[in-house]
């Protein structure tokens, strides 16, 4: 698609959460979401379903969450009526610890890189070669990383995809009063494997 990200992102910038969804089903091309099941991930979750729940919903499970994540995803994903489509690694994390000698650490960069491949990259690869999405949903905001801070409402993604960031403007605030707001639940405890600490990507936006 050939688009004016510049003029977009313009028009976009005091749009609500809701329209920018809207503005991207809008383009009727085929459009995937995105979910970790992270903490105040039901924020995308309701603000996408509640616009349009037939929009698939892709979750990357890592193998390596926590119970809370799974018990919170459950309920969310029945309370909300989710198009929820599950990405799983082909090795069990068990299985994976054994070979690898656990979970490496970023220091370990060669093997982090792989571990990574295997746990989110090849999964989620599997879904776009399912998908094949023109438009991409995420619920990344500006302030998570230093990489994001180079992104916009609006970006193209390296393989070519529309990714759009309804909520990305939003401050940590804006995200718990829209949690308390809707009485959504949430995860508190989470772990991504492959981030280690906050402010890392997991190699979702930044891999192609």
């Amino acid at each position: 698609m050939d688009i004016d990200l510049d003029s977009i992102n313009a028009t976009l910038r005091h749009a609500s959460a809701a329209e920018v969804v809207q503005w991207a089903l809008g383009l009727a091309r085929p459009t995937i979401a995105t979910t970790s099941m992270g903490r105040n991930a039901a924020v995308m979750l309701h603000l996408v379903s509640s616009v349009d729940p037939a929009v698939p919903t892709i979750w990357v499970d890592t193998g390596y969450n926590l119970r809370d994540t799974y018990v919170v995803a459950e309920r969310l994903i029945r309370d909300l009526s989710l198009n929820m489509h599950v990405y799983s690694p082909q090795m069990t994390s068990e299985r994976r610890n054994a070979i690898m000698g656990g979970i490496p650490t970023v220091d370990e960069e060669e093997r982090h890189q792989e571990f990574t491949r295997q746990v989110k990259l090849e999964p989620f690869a599997r879904a776009l070669a399912d998908f094949a999405p023109d438009i991409w949903l995420t619920g990344i905001r500006r302030e998570e990383t230093e990489h994001r801070k180079s992104l916009d409402i609006v970006s193209l993604d390296n393989r070519g995809i529309i990714k759009v960031a309804p909520l990305f403007y939003w401050s940590e605030q804006d995200v718990e009063d829209y949690m308390s707001q809707h009485a959504l639940p949430s995860c508190r405890h989470y772990f991504d494997p492959t981030k280690v600490h906050d402010g890392r990507e997991c190699g979702l936006h930044t891999a192609a």
